[in-house]
């Protein structure tokens, strides 16, 4: 691995005045360091996040689950707030990946990562949810932009993400055995937000089912979706699957998850 400078920040400004000098942003490091070891990232400085106490913790009120940024999946895998709010997502949060990465890896270092297979922004998506930043509030629909890219600016931090608690939420994740990552994984709610279908590793990113949505939107139940299909138009094809394996894949769990 290549040499680099290395500071925590002790506050989120600090974070960005390291940043505006040049330093990458470190969250979990669970993607970026990955890649400094392949060599395809190589940057002089690091600021990591992980000692800003305001950054981390849920809290749950008014309808709405907030997360902050720096919370590990695996603290929201446990968090009995989440559970009985939102099984789904710490259902999701508890099926990330292995134990390593569930106790470094955290919910804004994926989402600023917005990796095409990753779990949490299926989530997002298919909650509603709403990103907080240091200047502003994300909606979800507006926030993943494509492959690798979100709406965040260069130097704007993710500080948190509040989900609106649904009436009824459900994942199923097909996943890659080695690591874990889905091949498709589809999160399916109904509640403030209307009917949402978010799938996940189909595509160059996440997106949401629309069609899926409408024929839940009458009747939330898997018997909607019997007969469904989706397009494989614009769908992954690798070895791992094709795309008309994935496209077929999306109704069925989505049926799965609606339950």
């Amino acid at each position: 691995m290549q040499s680099f400078q290395f500071s925590n920040a002790k506050n989120v400004a600090e974070a960005k005045a390291a940043a505006a000098s040049g330093a990458k942003i470190l969250a979990g490091g669970q993607s970026l360091l990955p890649s400094m070891r392949l060599g395809l990232a190589a940057p002089d400085a690091l600021a990591s996040l992980g000692a800003i106490a305001d950054l981390k913790g849920i809290t749950v009120a008014g309808g709405v689950v907030k997360i902050g940024a720096m919370t590990t999946h695996a603290t929201v895998a446990a968090s009995a707030e989440v559970r009985a709010a939102i099984p789904a997502l710490a259902d999701l949060a508890n099926h990330i990946g292995d134990r390593q990465v569930r106790n470094r890896g955290t919910i804004g270092g994926s989402l600023a990562n917005n990796d095409p297979a990753a779990c949490y922004p299926a989530a997002v998506l298919g909650l509603g949810a709403t990103v907080h930043t240091d200047r502003r509030d994300i909606a979800a629909d507006d926030f993943f932009v494509g492959l690798y890219t979100t709406a965040l600016a260069e130097d704007e931090i993710i500080t948190a993400v509040s989900f609106p608690i649904p009436e009824k939420a459900g994942w199923q994740k097909f996943k890659q055995p080695a690591s874990r990552f889905s091949i498709v994984g589809v999160f399916t709610s109904k509640g403030p937000k209307g009917v949402r279908v978010a799938v996940t590793g189909a595509g160059s990113g996440v997106f949401r089912a629309t069609g899926l949505e409408a024929k839940l939107s009458g009747n939330y139940s898997a018997a909607a979706l019997a007969g469904a299909t989706v397009s494989a138009e614009g769908m992954n094809s690798d070895l791992h699957g094709s795309a008309e394996y994935r496209a077929a894949l999306v109704p069925v769990l989505a049926a799965r998850a609606v339950g």
